[in-house]
């Protein structure tokens, strides 16, 4: 029953908080005190529906009654007891309940928003957390929050659901959140690199070990590769590893999933990066249409994608991928080959899952970063005649140090981490190029149409341009359906032509010479919103207007899972495809753009992309690079593949992580910096790898005045002392094959 009406305009009274919940009257003890609705009604209730609705905590819950708007819901004022730069945890109890008169309610979003007015009056909507509710139940919503921003007012509040559904509220509770020390790093020393845990994977005990998933059969024939797939010969150093020949054919296949299968579980070792390598092949069934084959790893419910290939016609392929486990399976693990259609053969050969010896990968990738990233330098003292040196009792010291690296290096940034004076120091600090989240994508920038507003883009331009750092334009379009906004949805054909043009115009001529980069229509392997509406030369239209309007631009295409082997949709052939198809159209496309959200990176796999994609002759960045993992230190080793492998690669001129602060991501354990300011193993990993691409060097110069060294590309600060004094210089270490030889006169 109904105890309470509408709480607008109460007085705030007492505390009720207990503990450290900033939270006033949490469980509604004392009645609707401390609370409001966020344009609508709240009721305080100890029961509903003749007792079917029960408080879960104490005695009543709170109903927002009369919502006609998703953001409608219960709220508290938090202004004066919420502190900024402090992470806090928030719970909420939440249930939905049909309002009075109204029919079923369908399961939707709750999700729990802090509303912040700032200082300098800007409105922000900070989300908390957000789960899946029904009438059925009361669910509990979790969330972090940290605010950045010196407030005049931060309300949180429960909204979500649709207009004319009634929001529950049982109770409420912000805490400081308490930080949890790290786990340790994994323990890997009884682990055996490179070893196949599949049994029998050559088939030379017929089909010992393997079992059919599902009604399908199995049978061992000849005729299969005589060598390993090649990602699996990088990874295991063997230049010619040979096969038998044999492999399975599967048959009677009267699903997409059925195929050969092994179980796993005993063999894995928890956090453990493994390498998935076969050699796949279809039958003539498929009649020449694509087949799509996936090694899948099935944990308990839960399914990991080992690697995909699309098979075209009747040759081996490569498949190749990856996969780790990080908690303990409660049943089995089991690996399996899928994928074709119903009725089409299957041929496995050479099946390998091993766990992968980074470091042995690392000795060889510093290998190559020596000749792609360093070059020699020949420091020449002479005298003022342009005559050695004469060589007098402690010679001539020469001290070079390295103050930055020319490796473009950048973060993702929004405009709320401005706010933050800890993100901005290590941001400015340790990054040398910037790209925003949201703040230039078009929703961001015209969410309603007509109304345009660059002002946070051009907040965060402000920021990079006093700190002299470059910016990528992120994004002009993005072509995935559901990132763009209602209002483009709903326009005609020649209406959204308009806008397109309007928008390109209004956003380059805004920015001309300030953006370095441009992604021109965001993710096209991924969605073809705009193509679907305009036909299929829009996407070169796009290139060609923004070229005209900022030739000085290096326009991208820009997309995700291509470096990872696991999407079919986004093959390092099909993007090869995508952009040659856009320069025969005319389009001038100057960079490829690879997001890098990538889970267990394997340094082989990863270069045989790059490999694939350099024989365009165009740049490569990494463009929104997170890796994530709930262990800091496997993190770590996750974003030490990525950096390596970019950096020791030839044609990649790049890298953008997206993101590295704590709730400032859009991945969950992806960060290198805790929300309260704190690095993590991750982070130093960073600033480790940082510190070794640096170049230092000291000694003295020989009998012909030369001190040489081999250094790093980038900025360099040399001081040379001889016995009458000493000289300073700087100098620039560029990319070329010859050496540098810098001339000083002392």
């Amino acid at each position: 029953m109904a105890i309470g009406g509408d709480a607008a305009g109460l007085v705030v009274v007492g505390d009720g908080a207990g503990d450290d919940n900033i939270i006033l009257n949490p469980e509604f003890d004392d009645g609707l005190d401390n609370w409001a609705g966020n344009g609508c009604k709240i009721e305080l209730h100890d029961a509903l529906d003749d007792g079917k609705v029960l408080p879960a905590n104490g005695k009543y819950f709170v109903a927002a009654t009369g919502r006609t708007d998703t953001w409608n819901g219960v709220q508290q004022d938090v202004t004066a007891r919420m502190q900024r730069k402090l992470l806090y945890e928030a719970t909420a109890t939440v249930r939905l309940h049909a309002a009075a008169g109204g029919g079923a309610v369908a399961p939707c979003e709750v999700r729990a928003t802090l509303g912040v007015q700032t200082a300098d009056g800007r409105q922000q909507y900070l989300g908390v957390g957000k789960s899946q509710v029904s009438d059925k139940e009361w669910v509990r919503l979790q969330g972090k929050i940290l605010l950045n921003s010196t407030v005049a007012k931060a309300s949180i509040y429960i909204e979500g659901p649709p207009a004319g559904v009634d929001v529950l509220l049982d109770s409420l509770v912000v805490k400081h959140a308490q930080k949890a020390p790290p786990a340790p790093a994994p323990d890997f020393e009884k682990l055996e690199y490179g070893a196949n845990i599949i049994q029998n994977s050559n088939l030379d005990d017929g089909l010992n070990g393997w079992f059919s998933l599902g009604p399908c059969t199995l049978s061992v024939h000849d005729g299969g590769p005589r060598v390993l797939p090649p990602m699996a010969q990088e990874s295991l150093a063997l230049d010619d590893e040979p096969l038998n020949g044999k492999h399975i054919h599967i048959t009677n296949r009267t699903q997409t999933w059925m195929g050969p299968a092994q179980i796993i579980t005993d063999k894995l070792t928890l956090y453990a990066t493994y390498q998935v390598s076969a050699w796949v092949r279809v039958g003539a069934q498929a009649g020449g249409a694509p087949q799509n084959i996936n090694v899948a790893v099935a944990v308990d419910s839960q399914w990991l994608n080992g690697g995909q290939v699309l098979a075209r016609d009747e040759r081996w392929y490569e498949v190749g991928g990856a996969f780790r486990v990080e908690d303990k399976p409660a049943t089995r693990v089991m690996v399996y080959v899928q994928g074709p259609d119903a009725g089409v053969d299957l041929m496995v050969a050479g099946l390998q899952v091993f766990p992968v010896d980074r470091k042995a990968r690392v000795k060889h990738l510093k290998r190559l970063t020596d000749k792609v990233r360093k070059r020699d330098v020949v420091v020449k003292v002479t005298g003022a005649d342009g005559g050695a040196v004469k060589q007098d009792a402690g010679g001539v010291e020469v001290r070079v140090r390295q103050v930055s690296n020319s490796f473009p290096l950048g973060s993702c940034i929004m405009r709320t981490n401005m706010d933050n004076e800890d993100f901005v120091d290590f941001f400015t600090k340790n990054f040398n190029w910037a790209v925003f989240g949201n703040e230039l994508k078009w929703y961001w920038t015209e969410p309603q149409r007509g109304q345009v507003n660059y002002g946070d883009a051009d907040d965060l331009l402000r920021l990079c341009s006093d700190h002299g750092m470059c910016v990528r334009g992120h994004c002009i379009f993005w072509e995935v359906d559901n990132a763009v906004q209602q209002w483009v949805k709903t326009l005609s054909a020649d209406d959204l032509s308009a806008a397109v043009k309007s928008r390109l115009t209004g956003l380059l001529t805004r920015y001309k010479g300030k953006f370095r980069h441009y992604d021109v229509n965001n993710e096209m392997l991924h969605g073809s919103f705009y193509q679907d509406k305009l036909g299929k030369d829009i996407r070169a239209t796009m290139f060609k207007t923004a070229a005209e309007l900022d030739p000085d631009a290096l326009l991208f295409v820009n997309d995700y899972n291509v470096e990872s082997m696991c999407d079919i949709r986004a093959t390092p052939e099909a993007y090869i495809q995508q952009i040659i198809g856009l320069q025969e159209q005319g389009a001038p496309v100057g960079g490829v753009g690879l997001q890098g959200h990538v889970s267990n990176p394997v340094g082989p796999v990863i270069r045989s992309v790059l490999d694939r994609l350099a024989v365009l002759g165009l740049p490569i960045w990494f463009t929104e690079v997170d890796v994530s993992s709930a262990n800091e230190h496997v993190r770590a080793d996750d974003l030490e593949v990525m950096l390596r492998e970019a950096y020791a690669h030839p044609a990649v001129e790049g890298v953008m992580l997206w993101g590295f602060w704590e709730l400032f991501m859009s991945r969950d354990d992806a960060h290198l910096v805790d929300a309260e300011g704190q690095v993590n193993e991750a982070g130093r990993r960073l600033l480790q790898l940082k510190h070794e691409w640096l170049t230092h060097a000291h000694g003295h110069a020989d009998d012909n005045g030369e001190f040489k060294f081999r250094g790093h590309h980038g900025e360099y600060h040399v001081d040379v002392t001889t016995p009458t004094g000493k000289i300073s210089q700087t100098f620039t270490v560029d990319k070329d094959d010859a050496p540098l030889v810098l001339n000083i006169k002392v």
